[in-house]
């Protein structure tokens, strides 16, 4: 494994130090927010421009790319998040907050792109141990970023300085790296609609993993503030949910690998749903059980993504499978976009407290439904079952390096994919 990885570590540590910062600024700006006594529904349309400018940069970015170069696209987005991340702390306002949220999500889907893209022109016929060993980077850095926020606290400069520090000490090991010019990155091209008829549990997996995953990442930190938690144990509550996401991929995946995979999002949903509101149960009784409570919940909650990306891989044929996981990459976003706003209009009008039941609800209605399609519609057949893998929201690029998915790199052959059958396995 070591020999594996070690061709490309420059490229994991670099990732490794831009996604601590990146864990960082998302609890940081929480923090700050609620010291700043904003309003949930304000909170939550601050984070919300993350996310749309998520989108934005999915389609804004492949072109940008193209035409200017990994390279000099890479430095300028690293430079110009670096730049966002001491406004932030420069200028305290809810709608200039907003502006820079959206122009960072831009930026850090374009370095997730070129990044990725740099990462898929160094797999060769090692995509699964390489990708495998990026999820995990991309979970342990975002826990680890967490703590960081213990150093200066919500309240300091410092803090958002060391974000824009890390974002600069990630360019370093990265652009030392010698890289080959990697495949050109294109944007998403199969309709939402396309993808709703061919794997509508894939379809709605997608989206609620966004809402969950988007309204956890934008309030929570403002959650366990209004709990008493300080800065350290609100760090810590966030990491428990995100070590719990990556410890819990492999018994889920376990479990997906052997039974109908709507029948294990189901459970996945119930539980996760269940451990929400035993967060919002033991909320003022103890720090520990909250913590608890967070991990168990995160440990499911953040599985559901992974899931709907293995449904659909199930349910199209190869040859579409990677425009089939760039659609719902972009739809994951779209509901990140809707969730925090959601989440935190209900929280303005019912109290903080409230968080963890808006999560619990949004997890019933993803049960509900998949429990509707597999009343409707047959299973995949064992034996066209793809490979349960772990999977973190990054870029479209993920998609390329996912080794279910067809080698679009330059070094892979020019062999065209074999057209789907008529037939599509369409249904849930």
């Amino acid at each position: 494994m070591i020999s594996t990885i070690l061709p490309v570590s420059s490229l994991l540590l670099g990732m490794a130090i831009l996604l601590a910062g990146s864990g960082l600024i998302g609890t940081l700006l929480g923090l700050r927010a609620s010291v700043e006594g904003f309003t949930g529904l304000s909170l939550g349309l601050i984070m919300s421009g993350f996310f749309a400018g998520y989108i934005v940069g999915a389609f804004a970015c492949p072109p940008l790319i193209r035409r200017i170069g990994h390279i000099r696209a890479f430095t300028a987005m690293a430079a110009l998040a670096a730049v966002v991340s001491l406004l932030y702390g420069l200028v305290v306002n809810p709608w200039f907050w907003w502006v820079l949220r959206v122009i960072h999500g831009v930026t850090m889907v374009a370095i997730y792109m070129i990044i990725e893209s740099w990462l898929n022109e160094q797999m060769h016929d090692k995509r699964g141990k390489i990708f495998a060993a990026y999820m995990m980077v991309s979970f342990v850095a975002l826990g680890l970023g967490q703590f960081l926020i213990a150093i200066y606290g919500a309240e300091h400069m410092g803090s958002f300085a060391l974000v824009a520090i890390f974002y600069c000490l990630g360019l370093v090991p990265i652009a030392l790296t010698p890289v080959d010019q990697p495949t050109p990155i294109q944007t998403p091209s199969l309709p939402l609609g396309r993808l709703y008829k061919v794997s509508p549990v894939g379809f709605a997996g997608g989206l609620v993993s966004g809402l969950v995953s988007g309204a956890f990442w934008g309030l929570s930190a403002a959650f366990a503030a209004a709990q008493g938690l300080d800065d350290f144990n609100v760090a810590v509550f966030t990491a428990a949910a995100i070590f719990g996401g990556a410890f819990m991929q492999w018994p889920v995946g376990h479990a997906a690998e052997h039974r109908d995979r709507r029948v294990v999002l189901v459970s996945v949903c119930v539980l996760a749903a269940v451990c929400a509101v035993a967060m919002f149960a033991v909320a003022e009784l103890s720090v520990m059980a909250l913590v608890i409570a967070t991990a168990l919940y995160g440990g499911f909650a953040f599985t559901i993504y992974s899931l709907a990306v293995a449904q659909t891989h199930d349910r199209f044929h190869s040859s579409e499978a990677l425009e089939a996981t760039k659609a719902l990459l972009v739809l994951h976003g779209t509901g990140a976009v809707i969730g925090p706003v959601l989440a935190g209009g209900i929280i303005t009008a019912a109290g903080a407290r409230a968080f963890p039941l808006v999560l619990a609800g949004m997890l019933v209605g993803l049960a509900l439904f998949t429990a509707w399609r597999i009343r409707r519609d047959a299973p995949v057949p064992d034996a066209e079952l793809t490979e349960f893998l772990a999977v973190h929201r990054t870029s479209v690029m993920a998609m390329e390096m996912d080794p279910r998915t067809p080698d679009t790199s330059t070094h892979a052959d020019d062999e065209p994919a074999a057209a789907p059958p008529e037939e599509a396995r369409q249904g849930a």
